[in-house]
């Protein structure tokens, strides 16, 4: 790949409905991924495969075609009534393998490759906004039920543990300000870490990076931390593909530092973010902008250039070995 191709795949994007022509004109621009967020998904599991159909431009180098699919608070697919972690944080780990099998197939039958679905954070308080979402109440239960929805979805859906290093102890919401937390690395080993090991060693193939700061680690939020990046790599040793959280959540920080897209796009893969995604305000025009503004970072040298062909490297292995599964 060119330095230019190698920007645009490093990219998950998404436009709003659910055209197929709208959504293979996207695609063509040779963007790694799309999200599908709820407006993109039609009526009927037919329609959406006939989508996803059109977002794979070649077959034999699908992108990543990926979504949210949780279950309960947070599910894209309407005909998903399979239980969520609401429940299965109170049931016997064999049901949260059971549902997220299930959930897999839905997902595969729909030419959905990738499930951003395994809440791994361990809220320390009900009032959270990610408590319902989370798959146990303290590191062990759910360390146990995040190895059970990775070894549910094997070999179905590409799994997705999030949101690293994880919200438990940063109160906030993400999607509105940059939680922190003054918990130090041996704390979290201790106890937030605890999920992530499970999903990793069980074979998780993404890591979505949070939009939170454990400020005794690094003061920038760990989707822009080398530092929390390292540790995923070093030593809990994850090697497949590492993703931001949405970039847009980061603009609507409201903190001035966060304000341009290309900026926060070029840190994150300068941090070790294999893809950025944009969601929060992006568009065919936006993305655009990102890859241009990638490719002027490494012309700069602000982005090395190795670093970028690494992390296209990751994201086109994962791409292939869908390619190989669906053969």
């Amino acid at each position: 790949m060119s330095v230019a191709q190698q920007a645009r795949s490093v990219i998950m994007g998404t436009i709003p409905g659910a055209d197929p022509v709208a959504a293979r004109g996207y695609m063509a621009g040779g963007f790694g991924g799309f999200i599908l967020m709820s407006g993109n998904v039609p009526a009927t599991p037919a329609q959406l495969k006939e989508l996803t159909t059109a977002l794979t431009v070649d077959p034999a180098f699908p992108p990543l075609i990926a979504t949210d699919e949780e279950g309960g608070v947070v599910r894209r697919l309407p005909w998903d009534d399979l239980p969520s972690a609401k429940v299965l944080k109170t049931r016997p780990p064999v049901e949260t393998r059971d549902a997220f099998a299930a959930r897999a197939r839905l997902l595969a039958d729909a030419g959905v490759a990738v499930n951003f679905g395994i809440v791994a954070d361990v809220p320390r308080d009900s009032a959270s906004f990610i408590h319902s979402r989370a798959l146990g109440t303290d590191p062990d239960a759910a360390a146990q039920r995040v190895t059970a929805a990775v070894q549910g979805e094997q070999g179905t859906a590409m799994s997705t543990l999030k949101h690293f290093p994880g919200h438990g102890a940063a109160p906030g919401d993400s999607h509105h300000v940059i939680p922190s937390t003054t918990e130090t690395l041996d704390q979290w080993r201790a106890s937030d870490a605890k999920p992530f090991e499970a999903g990793i060693d069980s074979g998780a193939e993404l890591l979505m990076f949070g939009h939170l700061a454990y400020t005794a680690v690094d003061a920038a939020p760990a989707s822009l931390s080398a530092r929390w990046h390292e540790i995923a790599r070093d030593d809990l040793g994850f090697d497949g593909v590492m993703i931001t959280d949405d970039l847009g959540m980061l603009q609507s920080s409201g903190i001035p530092a966060y304000r341009d897209p290309v900026q926060n796009s070029v840190a994150a893969l300068a941090a070790g973010n294999d893809m950025v995604m944009l969601v929060a305000g992006s568009d065919a025009q936006t993305a655009s902008q990102v890859a241009a503004g990638i490719v002027t970072a490494v012309e700069d040298g602000v982005l090395p250039a190795r670093r970028l062909q690494d992390a296209a490297e990751h994201v086109a292995s994962l791409r292939l070995e869908i390619a190989a599964r669906e053969r």
